[in-house]
């Protein structure tokens, strides 16, 4: 097995760990920190009213989470696109670079002399 096959799954082995060890073994609740200041401010304010509501209520917690993570994959996907886009136009000005250096060099090289010509 090469060295860079090696090194690209222990990578994998270390997220997947990364992801499964909270899950598996820290016990309680996993809360987001919406959660938690609305409780801070409804514990220290409780007058307080919102300035807005939601436009948009999901009806369940699971079509919430699929909301966030379509959301989540079409910002990831810009994000990736748009440096896929600047990789490729900085590849492309290399390689015109080159074969411009290329074409030059060869114009500028001398010819070979022939000694018969002179």
């Amino acid at each position: 097995m090469k060295r860079s096959t090696l090194l690209n799954w222990l990578i994998v082995v270390a997220v997947v760990a990364l992801a499964a060890i909270p899950v598996l073994f820290i016990e309680g609740e996993f809360g987001g920190a919406d959660g938690i200041a609305e409780e801070s401010i409804t514990e220290s304010h409780p007058d307080y009213e919102p300035w807005f509501s939601s436009l948009y209520e999901p009806p369940s917690g699971e079509i919430e989470s699929g909301l966030f993570a379509l959301q989540a994959a079409i910002g990831a996907g810009v994000v990736c696109y748009y440096f896929g886009v600047a990789r490729t136009k900085r590849r492309f000005a290399r390689e015109a670079a080159a074969a411009a250096a290329a074409a030059e060099g060869e114009s500028d090289r001398p010819q070979p002399v022939d000694a018969r010509d002179s």
